[in-house]
Parts: C-alpha cells; structure tokens; sequence
C-alpha cells in the first residue's frame, strides 16, 4: 500500500493500513523543509514529528506475538510525486495507492500517470472538487478497462475511488451540531440516520428501532473511548451488540437506525424575491422622509388656512411650490408668499433626501445576492465558525436540513463565501477571537456552535467564551490533535455536566472510509459512536464464506459486522452531485431494508453492512489470504 501526502489524514490512513489491516506501507511525504505544518497544540506532536524524521528512508520491522512479521511501513521524501518517485517506491507492483494531498491537481496528475504505470493499481482519490471527480473516476475506471482488453486481465481487481474528508466527515458534524446525539450518512442517494436513545425507565419498553447499532457508555459522563481504540471495555461502548447482549444491558443508552433510505429534495436554493420597503431605506432616512412629509403637509395646512382653499387645492399648490414649478406670489398677501418661501427651502432639503433614498434603494436591491446580516430576534439557530472545506460542507449539510445557520468567517475570499451567498445563509465578517464578533452572530440565543476553523487555538478559545455566555450551549469543536481533543472534552464535560460537548477529527471519521477503500470495498459512510467509528460499506457477497450461502441471521456476527440490506440497483450506478453541493440526479435507490433473518445470501447478491473497522479487516483479510492460497 502507498500513500502520498503530508497531513493528519496521510498519516492517520497510514496508521490505519498497518494497525487494522496489517498491511506494508509506504508513506511518500515532501521534504521536511517544504511539510505542511498543521495546527499544533502542546509537544506530543512535536515528538511524533521528530520520530517520524528518524525513521524517514527507512523500513522498521518488527515482529508480532503471533510470531508473523509485523506490518512494515517505509517513509520516503519527495519534492513531487513524479513518475520516477512512483516507480522508486513501487507503484508498478502495488495493490493500492493513496493520493490524500491537499491538491486536486496534484493528485490528479499523479493518478493518470499511476495508472499508466500499473493498470491493475487500486487507486483512491481526495478531491474536493466532486464533478470533476466523478469525470476523473469514470476515466482511469475505463484506462484500467482498455489495458485489459488483451484478455489477459480477466480476474483485474483495479478500482478508481474518489472521496473527500470534508464529505465524510461533513454529515456526522452537522447531525451532532443538529441534535446532538444523531448521527447521519448520507452518500450516493442513500441516508442512514443513527439516534442514540437514553436508558429505558422501569417498566418502560425500549424501542429498539429497526435495529441496535451500539450500546453507549455505562454512565453519561464516562469517555471511555475517547483514544479511538476499537476495544471496549466494561464500561465503554459496544458496537453491534446482539439481542441477549441488549436485552442484558441496563442503564446504558442505545444507538439505532431510525432512517435508513432518503431521496429527499435537492438543496434549497434560498429565498430571493424583492426585499420588503422598510428594508429599503435606512432607519435615519426613514425618519428624514417622515419630516419632510410632515413639513409638507404643515405648509398645505398653512396655505389653506390662508388662501381658504381646499385641502387637496391646497396641498396640489404647495407640491407646485415645493418643486419651484408654481409662479411666484408677487400680488399675493405677505403670509402667502411667506409659504412660498418655506415651500421653496423645504425643496431644497429634500433634492438631496430623495438621492440619498434613491442610492440606498439601489444598494439594497444590488446586495440582495450579496451577504446578508444576522435578522433581529434570530434564535435557535447554528453559528458556523469558518468557511473552509470542512465548514462549506458542513453548511450545505445544514440547509438540506433547513435549519437556520449564522456563518462567522474572518476571510472575505474564503471557500465557501459564494455558497452563504446563494443559500442566502447571515454571514458575519470579522475574526472570531475579537470582541463583539459572536455578539453580532447572535450566540446568546443560539441553539449550538460548530467550530470548524484550521487553527485548534481559535476553536478552543471560541469554544470557551461561548461556554462564558450560554454555559448550556451545545458545542462541536473541530480539532486537529487527538490527544487534545480528549483533554478538552473530557474538561468540558466535568466542567459543564449539564451541557453538551462534541470534540471531533476529521481525519479521524474520514481514514477508516479511505481505507476501506483501498482494501477494495465501497465505504458508504462512517458514524462516531463516541469516540468510536461504525462503518457502513457495500460488500459483493461472491467470495466471502462468511456471508455466502448463509442466512441473514447466520451472517451476523456481534461486534463486528451485520447485514442491513440488499442492493438490487446495477452495479456503477451513482448519484451526480455538483460542485456546490446540488443533487443534479437522485436515483431511486435499490436497497432492500426488510430482510427476512431466514433469507440465504447468494453469491450474485450485494449487501449493506455495518462493521466495525476490525470486523471489516477480518473480512477482507479472510478473502484476500484464499486469494494468494489459490
């Protein structure tokens, strides 16, 4: 397995190829003076870091209990991910390859000339532009099809997969944000949607759902789990537990699929429309335009009183004068011309009223697709701090479920700013960490704050002074280091008991989906369970003796993977999204969730499972040490 790139994710995909899968690793990164440096919080990254220099060009073998050779990885450096490079750390003779940069280009450019080199390589991509990588997929797909057509690539297992962090991890942040305890996959017109439901009270019946994902902690307050490990202890969370295991446990909260199919509407485009008058104007100009007025029809009632005219004689009269469109009152009595007068001057002050409401107006309608200012009396709602990646994601996430979102961003030029600006979502412009900031974004009487910027430091003390305004306010901080974001959960926790506190990595919810498609299987999406994952992937069920030939109920293994349901659509069909987001077309979805425990999988079936990173490795292991038996 190689891997290219330079930041959490990489290294964290790393990881996971050698610690679940027991896979060979070959990590290319740049040189150590051109590294990316990220966000870091205290010194155990700066020691992982100078570890990490120790061992570069060099391979570490170690032995296992098992008395098997351990997983090796090999750290190589590279300016570029050139075709001599590729070939250097053997890319002709690989199973798979990661190309996890942080640019689309370059991963591109290094997935064709991949591909050219070994055909039959198991490529996965980070893009973030989606429609260009749905093109880039269909592309090295039919590559790898044409060098095969000599007939001799029968059995070819390449595979060309396109995935993004910030769509992986994007669900999980706005379901959490959201409800708090929801968690939500959605990807190619499919959505699961996870709710943790609290212990049942005596005598009370719980609703299992369509079926039991997890058991959560023992106790609401226990981070058991917080390391990310797959073990559970006693007290920790139990993914895929069977009946007598949920019958069993009391006082523990459950995890269960409440929704597991959605072909929703695409992405609400916002409300556009003429904005109301009283916009219009400023609240200063209103009130001039109100003086003149009442100056006006002071003047009309002075003229009538004197001249004895009608009221509509006489306010016509005063217009005329007001404009100096009228004659002047040269034979008329003293008070007459008087008005005269005081018309003319009332004319003078309103020219430039009348300009000044014309300015604002045409301002008004031009800013109309433009940023838009949180409402008076807003509430209820999610601020959003940053509009990067993550944040952009996460934002379309939250108006697919139309719920009201404030967006802070420091960058005019940011990501995602064209995307506030279609959805016409509030956004406030200014630097989180300065006063009044929050303020403005209305979080006293928000509903919760995600935190989502690239700097931890600024999540954190964003975090804490929204902790000083709303102690009770839900917060889901975005950070980078793991081993800091457990302190800070595990602090906030026992420093708020009664609120609610989300730390989450992105690299730590999207690697398990990377990898799982480099071992060759489709990841449909991941679901913390505290500080656990639950995979959900899409598994051909020809080739695996633990699901082919058994039934439903035989194929379920507790704690590590279950079937959910059958797929019937054809294989390749995939749902088109854009790069904004919007759902150009949604597919009716194939999948069968009512499964009988008594039906027999066959070997033409395709399958939905929910697994464990574990039970899936032990899957895909089992099938690929028959393969090189045979």
């Amino acid at each position: 397995m190689i891997v290219c790139g330079d930041d959490g994710l990489a290294h964290r995909l790393a990881a996971e190829l050698r610690g679940v899968y027991a896979e060979q690793v070959t990590l290319v990164v740049p040189p150590s003076g051109r590294r990316v440096r990220q966000p870091v919080v205290g010194r155990a990254r700066a020691a992982s870091a100078a570890l990490l220099d120790r061992v570069v060009n060099a391979a570490v073998n170690r032995t296992g209990t098992s008395g098997e050779p351990a997983p090796t990885e090999q750290v190589v450096e590279a300016p570029e991910i050139t075709e001599a490079v590729l070939t250097e750390v053997g890319a002709d003779r690989a199973a798979a390859l990661a190309l996890v940069c942080d640019d689309d280009e370059t991963n591109i450019r290094a997935a064709l000339t991949a591909r050219r080199l070994n055909p039959r390589v198991r490529l996965v991509l980070r893009l973030y532009n989606r429609r260009l990588g749905q093109h880039i997929e269909e592309l090295l797909d039919q590559t790898a099809a044409v060098a095969s057509g000599d007939g001799q690539g029968a059995g070819l297992d390449a595979s060309t997969t396109v995935l993004s962090d910030a769509d992986t991890a994007a669900p999980a942040l706005a379901a959490t944000a959201l409800v708090g305890t929801s968690k939500v996959v959605q990807t190619e017109g499919l959505v699961l949607r996870a709710v943790e439901r609290q212990p049942p009270r005596p005598g009370e019946v719980a609703d299992p759902g369509l079926c039991t994902l997890a058991l959560l902690s023992a106790t609401s307050n226990d981070p058991a789990g917080a390391d990310g490990s797959e073990g559970s202890g006693e007290h920790g969370p139990h993914l895929l537990p069977d009946e007598a295991a949920v019958a069993a446990a009391t006082g523990r909260g459950t995890v269960v699929l409440e929704q597991v199919s959605y072909s929703g509407p695409s992405l609400p485009a916002g409300r556009g429309g003429v904005p109301p008058f009283a916009s219009l104007f400023s609240r200063r100009l209103r009130w001039s335009l109100a003086g003149l007025v009442a100056c006006v029809l002071a003047l009309a009632v002075g003229l009538m009183i004197v001249t004895g005219e009608n009221p509509l004689y006489a306010t016509y009269v005063t217009l005329l004068d007001l404009f100096g469109i009228n004659d002047p009152a040269f034979h008329e009595s003293t008070a007459r011309q008087v008005l005269q007068l005081l018309s003319g001057l009332v004319g003078l002050l309103l020219l430039p009223v009348l300009l000044a409401a014309v300015l604002e107006a045409l301002g008004t309608f031009r800013s109309a697709s433009a940023l838009r200012k949180p409402p008076r009396g807003l509430g209820g709602h999610v601020v959003l701090l940053g509009l990067g990646k993550i944040g952009t994601r996460v934002l379309t996430r939250l108006r697919e479920l139309h719920i009201p979102v404030v967006c802070v961003e420091s960058d005019p030029d940011a990501r995602g700013m064209a995307t506030a600006r279609r959805l016409r979502v509030p956004v406030v412009l200014g630097d989180v960490t300065q006063e009044g900031v929050l303020e403005a974004a209305k979080i006293h009487r928000a509903h919760a704050l995600l935190a989502l910027t690239s700097a931890d430091t600024t999540n954190l003390e964003a975090s804490l002074y929204a902790r000083s305004v709303r102690p009770d306010l839900r917060v889901v901080l975005r950070l980078y280091d793991d081993d800091f974001a457990t302190a800070v959960y595990r602090t906030l926790r026992a420093a708020h008991p009664f609120a609610l506190t989300r730390s989450r990595s992105v690299s730590h919810l999207a690697a398990p989906a990377f990898a799982g498609a480099m071992m060759g299987r489709q990841i449909l999406g991941a679901i913390p369970v505290e500080r656990r994952v639950l995979l959900f992937a899409e598994v051909d069920v020809a080739g695996h003796p633990q699901l082919e030939g058994r039934t439903v109920g035989e194929a379920f293994r507790a704690g590590a993977w279950r079937v959910l349901a059958l797929n019937t659509s054809p294989p390749g069909r995939r749902r088109s999204e854009g790069e904004g987001g919007e759902e150009e077309s949604a597919p009716a979805s194939g999948l069968v969730w009512d499964l009988p425990p008594t039906y027999v999988l066959g070997a033409g079936d395709r399958v939905v499972l929910a697994a464990t990173r574990r039970g899936l490795a032990e899957l895909l292991g089992r099938r690929r040490r028959e393969r090189a038996g045979a």
